[in-house]
């Protein structure tokens, strides 16, 4: 979810404030259902939207690093009777990141740029968004391509689905709070196999691996009272997948609770708040921006127990520059009885101060 992530997811985390509100943008709403691969495209008329991917990769050597690529969109409200390739209308924001146990912490790079169709844009109608040369795209074959570069840091990557996309909430339409107003139209592609190159600090190598892609719109999704949202997607090593989250209170209680089961079988289910249970076990102190975030979990997931463990502790993304937003966002891999069962990534928002997402003010 990201996400925002997002998202996030963010799930992932998109953060520019204008003067608009939610009614200036198309609603969320449960009569709607998902169309592909159309609605994997843009949706310029939604507030926010986000195209969000990660992954694990290994090398020849067997050596596990992260990676992290998303995309977000907003719509600003403002200059919409100016169209043109400086038109502040729609912008896009791109954060790439790469998580290395050999470096200990995370490599990351940011763009943002003003839609043109040129050198920014995100196509309607097919999967396709773009800052220059970085770029998520689906190709002809169905499969995805991503590619982003820093400057440590860079991969070329195809990501190719097994499956069909899994709708999150009901058919797609995602709750987001006690309110049906705050709601997303929600899907994501898991177990997506990889393959690709991968260079860090000046060495290129072939890389292999599992990845999860989300795709998410809004125009209202924070709740009132919510200052952030802890995410989970993770593929199970026997081929299913789990997406888990909740919207957090300041004083760390969820307000909202939502997931989706897929299992080794291919049935898909909504998982609601009574099924799903959160326990923060660890903490971690960033030393750049002093934020502490539970970097290991206990989740319960229906009679399922899992531990979540990092990679690698130090997983803050600072996107000040472009999104505004601290947050910490991992690989992780999970545990059954010790036992290793899958591997994903996890968000964690709001917690250095309350998420303000493309004009939602929490606690308004």
């Amino acid at each position: 979810m990201r996400r925002i992530c997002r998202l996030a997811s963010l799930v992932a985390a998109l953060i520019w404030v204008s003067a608009a509100t939610a009614a200036d943008f198309a609603a969320v709403t449960p009569d709607r259902h998902l169309h592909f691969p159309v609605d994997a495209g843009a949706h310029p008329a939604y507030r926010i939207e986000w195209w969000y991917v990660t992954g694990w990769l290994e090398d020849d050597q067997a050596r596990s690093r992260g990676f992290q690529l998303t995309f977000f969109r907003l719509r600003t409200g403002i200059g919409e009777d100016r169209p043109g390739r400086f038109s502040p209308a729609q912008l896009l924001s791109a954060h790439a990141a790469v998580s290395d146990p050999a470096i200990g912490h995370l490599l990351h790079a940011e763009r943002r740029a003003r839609v043109s169709g040129r050198l920014a844009g995100a196509s309607e109608g097919r999967m396709e968004a773009w800052i220059g040369d970085w770029r998520l795209a689906e190709r002809s074959d169905g499969g995805i391509v991503a590619r982003a570069a820093g400057e440590r840091f860079a991969f070329d990557l195809h990501l190719q689905p097994g499956s069909p996309p899994m709708l999150n909430g009901d058919g797609g339409f995602s709750r987001k709070g006690p309110q049906p107003g705050h709601a997303s139209y929600y899907y994501s592609l898991t177990g997506l196999v990889v393959r690709g190159s991968l260079r860090v600090d000046g060495r290129t190598q072939p890389v292999r691996g599992i990845a999860w892609l989300d795709h998410e719109w809004s125009s209202e999704y924070l709740p009132a009272g919510a200052v952030g949202w802890d995410w989970l997607g993770l593929n199970f090593d026997d081929g299913g997948a789990l997406m888990a989250a909740r919207m957090r209170r300041a004083d760390g209680t969820a307000l909202w609770r939502f997931g989706t089961l897929r299992t080794a079988g291919g049935e898909v289910r909504a998982l609601g708040a009574d099924a799903l249970s959160f326990e923060p076990l660890r903490q971690w102190r960033s030393p750049r921006s002093g934020v502490r975030y539970p970097v290991s979990w206990r989740l319960g997931v229906e009679d399922l127990g899992l531990d979540l463990e990092p990679l690698m502790v130090d997983q803050e993304l600072d996107g000040r520059s472009s999104t505004g937003a601290i947050y910490w966002e991992g690989a992780v891999r999970a545990l059954r009885d010790g036992r290793p069962v899958g591997r994903g990534y996890l968000e964690l928002t709001g917690y250095g101060e309350a998420l303000r997402l493309g004009g939602d003010a929490p606690g308004r």
